[in-house]
């Protein structure tokens, strides 16, 4: 079964956990699925990350893929503890901890920590549509008049 279908059918935090560490294969079916930015400037950074996964520079090819996908969104922590590395991103990376919602992400592997909250952070960004709220009643046409119905005998 290939990362991409295992994607789909567990969700990327669960298949991410599994992998004990970064590989190519990881970061290449991670990288066929992405779509976002300009084809000329995307092309170019797809080049300089496949670029690092050759190298096997896992974390530089992580917050790469960070910036191609989600330019709005940081790295606010990054931190190990306890045999894993805990990652947050945030969009608003100056705001308080208690006033921002992070998205985080824990794992063995470092770069791994870092791809599982990117791919987190897509999801709430793809996150459901709002519901259409009706705008209340439209303004009444022309031939309609209020009418006082009180009683006041």
């Amino acid at each position: 079964m290939s990362l991409n279908h295992q994607a789909h059918e567990f969700g990327p935090a669960e298949w991410l956990r599994d992998a004990p560490a970064a590989t190519a294969d990881i970061f290449t079916d991670i990288l066929a699925t992405t779509r976002r930015g300009n084809p000329m400037i995307r092309a170019l950074e797809v080049a300089r990350i496949k670029h690092l996964i050759t190298c096997c520079a896992w974390t530089d090819a992580a917050l790469a893929l960070l910036a191609l996908e989600l330019p709005p969104w940081q790295l606010r922590r990054l931190a190990y503890d306890d045999g894993e590395w805990h990652c947050a991103l945030s969009k608003y990376r100056e705001m308080p901890d208690w006033l921002d919602v992070a998205v985080e992400t824990h794992h063995a592997d470092m770069a791994l920590a870092i791809v599982g909250a990117v791919l987190q952070a897509q999801q709430e960004s793809l996150g459901p549509a709002l519901p259409e709220v009706a705008m209340g009643p439209k303004a009444p046409d022309a031939s309609w008049e209020p009418v006082l119905c009180d009683n006041f005998a």
